[in-house]
């Protein structure tokens, strides 16, 4: 229960306040005099002092002052008689949260108590979330201890609190919004809004008056004046996903904000000065964007001050352990659950994993196991469901001279999967980093019947098919390289190579996005190209 310290130098007074907060459940002190309440409060750390106004040598305004310097400042509501009315709204000015006439009304006592304790309760609810978010969004918060994640965290130490504009480069999933935010929650500019919108989520028509608001009129609809996101967040940061999906004309004004501090709203006339830092992040190659001319490159410098690489989660392996852990432990809480640990088939697994998704994908796989999880250990039933085949190493297999015929290779695949997978289909496809429709479609494009009846089908593989599996896409793609390479970059030669045609050699090297390799003479670096083959 709350703790009062009633201070008044009339004795009646304060025993008549005892009696009704203390009946009211509350716990009550009280003094006679402003020094002899400055004592009790920093002895008791009280919630409220209710003080009078006009006392002795310490009156109640010196008493509010003096109060303020406490380690833990207690709200203070004011009694004054009606003569000081002036003096009592000048204290409210210097920090008292409330004043009251007298004489006293009893409902009007409680009835300020109540939204005193209110106000008190909301102001440390809000330090409580202001420490949360600062603690999740602290340089100590990122996850890791790897090389790769350590090189980040070397950045954002160093960036956090200069006004450099920095770009966040890396996969989708990777944890670049976090990254941001931790540069925002570690800046000068921690107190102020973190404003973050994704550029490639909202329509082309919609974006500039999300991001700079508009005036009445200045389309249909637009009754009123809307504020944008770069006037909301005044004085703070300004976060842009996927910035390499903002459109031509937007990346001009957004050139405009970092040069000239300044917007205009959608339908305005006149500029609009604005304050934020801009941190932007992309899973796009902003070199080969700009190359097509997709990408403004005098916006690109202006934005890659500071550039910050997130490593995919598949290169920080040595992390994925301890973020494991910290998801079972956000969802334990989430779920009121009480799972323990993770044993080691499943972290194995885990750690394994390829991860396309990256972190966010082991985030929703952990959410998952802990939902469904019905002991107090996640195993390797409860996460495997939700693992994607792992891509595994092709096999080297080397092309002839005579060639290799693709389509006898897969049959072989096909069927050697199936026998060691005891005709089990959809163990087969994981096998073969397949799913069970491309796999099931492949068997019966090839006419296959069951693993035991391998009549017609050639022998190609040197070696069975390891119990971990293959990637037979992975395989595909390193032997049309190879068959590339064998036929001194000629598409129609690689085509034979693989006993295909040309326009079926060409659809599967574009469906790879593969690169044409550099020819053996060919002097220097390699110059990559992609696109449709050439088949001179």
């Amino acid at each position: 229960m709350a703790v009062i310290l009633i201070v008044d130098d009339e004795t009646l007074q304060r025993d008549i306040l005892t009696t009704i907060l203390s009946d009211e459940g509350y716990e009550t002190c009280s003094a006679a005099s402003g020094e002899e309440a400055l004592k009790l409060a920093k002895a008791t750390e009280p919630d409220i002092v209710l003080t009078d106004l006009k006392m002795g040598k310490m009156d109640g305004i010196e008493l509010l002052e003096k109060l303020k310097g406490l380690k833990q400042p207690p709200t203070v509501i004011l009694m004054t008689a009606f003569g000081t009315v002036d003096s009592a709204v000048d204290a409210m000015k210097k920090g008292a949260f409330d004043y009251l006439t007298k004489p006293l009304d009893k409902e009007v006592v409680l009835l300020a108590i109540r939204r005193a304790l209110e106000r008190k309760e909301l102001m440390q609810r809000n330090l409580e979330l202001r420490k949360a978010l600062n603690d999740m969004f602290s340089i100590q918060g990122i996850i890791g201890h790897s090389k790769a994640i350590k090189d980040v965290i070397h950045i954002v130490r160093k960036v956090s609190d200069s006004p450099a504009t920095v770009l966040i480069l890396g996969e989708s999933g990777t944890g670049k919004e976090l990254i941001a935010k931790a540069i925002h929650y570690n800046s000068g500019r921690r107190e102020k809004a973190f404003m973050a919108v994704n550029c490639a989520a909202i329509p082309e028509t919609l974006l500039e008056s999300e991001l700079f608001g508009y005036e009445p009129g200045a389309f249909t609809g637009a009754t009123q004046r809307k504020k944008g996101l770069f006037e909301a967040a005044g004085g703070g940061t300004v976060f842009l996903d996927e910035i390499g999906d903002l459109p031509m004309m937007t990346q001009s004004k957004i050139l405009r904000v970092l040069q000239e501090r300044e917007i205009m709203r959608v339908g305005g006339r006149e500029p609009i000065k604005v304050d934020v830092r801009i941190v932007s992040a992309t899973n796009k190659d902003l070199h080969e964007e700009m190359k097509h001319n997709r990408f403004r490159e005098d916006l690109f410098y202006r934005l890659k001050v500071v550039t910050i690489l997130m490593p995919p989660l598949r290169e920080r392996r040595e992390d994925i352990p301890d973020l494991a852990k910290f998801f079972l432990q956000k969802f334990n809480h989430s779920f009121g659950k009480n799972i323990l640990k993770i044993d080691d088939a499943a972290m194995t697994a885990v750690i394994g994993y390829s991860w396309p998704g990256n972190v966010r994908e082991l985030q929703s796989v952990m959410e998952k196991a802990v939902l469904m999880c019905e002991s107090d250990t996640i195993g390797l039933g409860d996460i495997r469901g939700e693992l994607r085949p792992i891509p595994r190493p092709a096999l080297g297999i080397e092309i002839p001279d005579g060639g290799i015929d693709l389509e006898e290779l897969e049959k072989e695949l096909l069927v050697k999967a199936m026998a060691k997978s005891n005709n089990v289909l959809a163990r087969a496809a994981r096998l073969l980093d397949m799913n069970y429709d491309a796999f099931w479609y492949s068997w019966k494009k090839h006419a296959l019947d069951s693993a035991e009846n391998q009549s017609g089908v050639k022998c190609i593989l040197p070696v069975e098919i390891p119990d971990a599996g293959i990637s037979y896409e992975e395989l595909e793609k390193d032997l049309l390289q190879k068959a590339m390479e064998k036929a001194g970059n000629v598409g129609s030669k690689a085509a034979k190579l693989l006993n295909m045609s040309y326009r079926s050699f060409a659809y599967r090297w574009d469906k790879y996005g593969l690169n044409r390799p550099r020819k053996p003479d060919a002097p220097g670096r390699p110059r990559l190209r992609t696109g449709r083959l050439s088949c001179t």
